[in-house]
């Protein structure tokens, strides 16, 4: 066998390694308060959303829940995650998109929540106590990308309706230099649950900020 070969052969088992372990990354995460209905399939993460479950603070409604599904893993530093997102939403505060969660009482989950018969771009910010915000649609979407960046002690949460032109929703405080739980989250407060599919879920490493700044400033 010549070198040509050897080197295409080589090329090629990389290749087929890389596809193995593109197409594992779903199996490897893990289930916090995992549903009953769930499956993985060429890429996608579908589930029924378990009924009465969402994840709330104290303020305003007085009460605390930590229940809905989340599909995760953990990583630590800086990143950029993104998440395709496609619900069935149905009633009332029907919920579907990404957390980014260090504990029971800090997390951000973010993406499409139905209410009042609208879909509405949706953030929850938790530290203790929750926050909401929202930003109503003139019309259903079929699909929606969300991408979290994460720099220092922020994360900027953007939304696309094309996973070409990204706009900023949301820039929310977060622990810096703390290993955070990033995934698909998926709630349904008032019905019987919905289903949901995700797909395109990545998190890419970014350079550290302040190290990369001062390598800089100190270069040889």
């Amino acid at each position: 066998m010549d070198i040509r070969a050897s080197l295409s052969l080589a090329a090629a088992a990389c290749i087929l390694m890389g596809q193995n372990v593109k197409a594992q990354t779903l199996e490897k995460m893990n289930w916090f308060n995992e549903p009953s209905e769930w499956n993985i399939a060429e890429g996608k993460l579908s589930m029924h959303v378990t009924p009465k479950s969402d994840y709330w603070r104290i303020s305003h409604y007085g009460f605390t829940v930590d229940d809905a599904p989340f599909y995760y893993a953990e990583y630590g530093g800086e990143f950029e995650a993104k998440v395709k997102v496609a619900g069935d939403y149905k009633v009332r505060f029907d919920q579907a998109g990404m957390m980014i969660r260090i504990d029971h009482e800090n997390y951000i989950k973010t993406g499409i929540e139905y209410v009042d018969g609208k879909y509405n771009l949706s953030t929850v910010v938790t530290h203790h106590t929750s926050d909401w915000s929202v930003i109503a649609l003139e019309k259903p979407v079929k699909e929606l990308w969300i991408k979290a960046v994460r720099r220092l002690d922020a994360i900027e949460i953007f939304y696309s309706f094309d996973d070409k032109e990204y706009t900023l929703m949301r820039n929310a405080w977060m622990e810096a230099n703390h290993p955070v739980k990033i995934g698909m989250m998926a709630a349904c407060p008032d019905g019987d649950g919905f289903n949901v599919t995700f797909s395109d879920f990545s998190v890419k490493h970014l350079p550290d900020k302040v190290r990369t700044d001062w390598l800089k400033a100190n270069a040889e």
